[in-house]
């Protein structure tokens, strides 16, 4: 699994990716519940020494099976020349690919359409989800290929990839370590989240990351909370 699982860091740090958008956000797990519905909303927030850009999500998902999840997304954003706006519009469809359990890691798949408010500009991702668990602890890892075109976009094909290392503590309190590297961006700190559950298939969960980018010599540092509601 090791090797694997190197294997694929290594592709990513060999490939020189250039994106626009933000690469710090949500670290993916593999799994769907049946008959799962939830209410979501993101933060995230970058600063660097020339420039701010805050982001918030707020969304609808509903399972369609045992194994599909698709979401819906309203996507805002302020800079620090512009004031906080509708920004994008987003359509996720995530796909449970293997039972928990039932191989060496758990795996899935996450499809986006992404269309920019008041212009013709398109993204779309595709990508990859596994999850294994050690112990105590678990290794998630997120490989998405982006292709993005429009009236103001030139046409590009991206790679993000994303990792997570955390501890299962309580299921309160599961604090981690988040890699994320795209756009010429490499980024590592500390997370944590938890998950409080409820009667029947109600639960809350929580996550909070700040990860500091290390390829560059100015400061530029990315805040991320989210709250899923699920029932």
């Amino acid at each position: 699994m090791c090797s694997r699982v190197l294997f694929i860091v290594l592709v990513i740090f060999s490939t020189n990716v250039l994106a626009d958008g933000m690469v710090v956000d949500k670290v993916y797990h593999p799994y769907v519940l049946p008959n799962e519905r939830e209410f979501e909303w993101r933060l995230m927030s970058r600063q660097t020494d020339d420039n701010s850009l805050i982001g918030q999500r707020i969304a609808y998902g509903q399972s369609i099976n045992e194994t599909v999840m698709v979401e819906g997304y309203l996507i805002g954003e302020k800079t620090a020349t512009e004031d906080f706006g509708l920004q994008a519009y987003e359509l996720e469809v995530r796909w449970m690919m293997t039972e928990q359990g039932e191989y060496w890691a758990d795996w899935g798949m996450l499809f986006e359409v992404e269309k920019q408010h008041g212009s013709n500009d398109w993204e779309v991702t595709s990508g990859i989800i596994f999850e294994k668990e050690f112990g105590r602890t678990s290794l998630t890892v997120n490989l998405f290929g982006i292709y993005e075109w429009g009236e103001n976009l030139q046409d590009e094909f991206e790679t993000e990839f994303r990792l997570k290392y955390r501890y299962r503590w309580l299921p309160q309190v599961q604090p981690a370590i988040e890699l994320y590297t795209g756009e010429g961006y490499f980024g590592i700190g500390p997370a944590v989240m938890g998950i409080q559950r409820f009667d029947g298939q109600k639960q809350l969960k929580w996550e909070a990351g700040f990860i500091t980018e290390l390829s560059s010599y100015g400061k530029d540092h990315s805040l991320r909370i989210s709250l899923e509601y699920e029932f």
